[in-house]
C-alpha cells in the first residue's frame, strides 16, 4: 500500500498583494463574530506572530482544524492557498512569505507593503479575483 500524497499551499520568497477587484483601500481588523470565522482566525495567527507559521499551519487551523479535521486528512487533497484568503481579497493585506515559507501581514496602505510590491527577488501574486460580478 503506498503513503497517502500530501499537498502543499506554501510558499517561499513570494509576496501575495490584495486581490485586484478589493474594495480595501486601507487594512482593516476583521470583525468579530461568536463563532470565528475563516478570516478573524488567519488575522490572528499572523498579527501576534508574524513569521512563525507557514500557509499550511494558517490554512489548515482556518479550515481543517476548525472543522476537526486533522492535518495529514486534511492535505491528502489539494486546498485553495492563501490567494483565497479573504485578508488579501476583502481586508486589505499582504502577505510576504520568507525564505522559509513563514508570513507576515502587511497593511495594503504602508510603506513596507510598496516595497515588498516592488521587490524583483520576490514571486509576486495578486490575491484571486471575487467570483461575485
Amino acid at each position: 500500500m503506498s503513503a497517502a500524497r500530501t499537498h502543499t499551499t506554501n510558499y517561499v520568497d513570494t509576496f501575495i498583494a490584495v486581490a485586484p477587484d478589493t474594495k480595501a483601500v486601507t487594512a482593516a481588523v476583521p470583525p468579530a463574530r461568536d463563532a470565528p470565522t475563516v478570516a478573524q482566525i488567519q488575522y490572528e495567527m499572523l498579527v501576534d506572530d508574524p513569521y512563525v507559521h507557514t500557509s499550511d499551519d494558517v490554512v489548515h487551523a482556518s479550515q481543517g482544524q476548525r472543522r476537526g479535521i486533522a492535518r495529514e486528512e486534511f492535505f491528502a487533497t489539494g486546498q485553495p492557498c492563501l490567494r483565497t484568503s479573504p485578508l488579501v481579497k476583502t481586508y486589505g493585506w499582504g502577505l510576504h512569505h520568507d525564505a522559509q515559507g513563514r508570513i507576515a501581514l502587511y497593511a495594503v496602505e504602508s510603506a513596507e507593503y510598496r516595497e515588498l510590491a516592488a521587490r524583483a527577488d520576490l514571486t509576486q501574486l495578486q490575491g484571486m479575483r471575487s467570483s461575485r460580478r
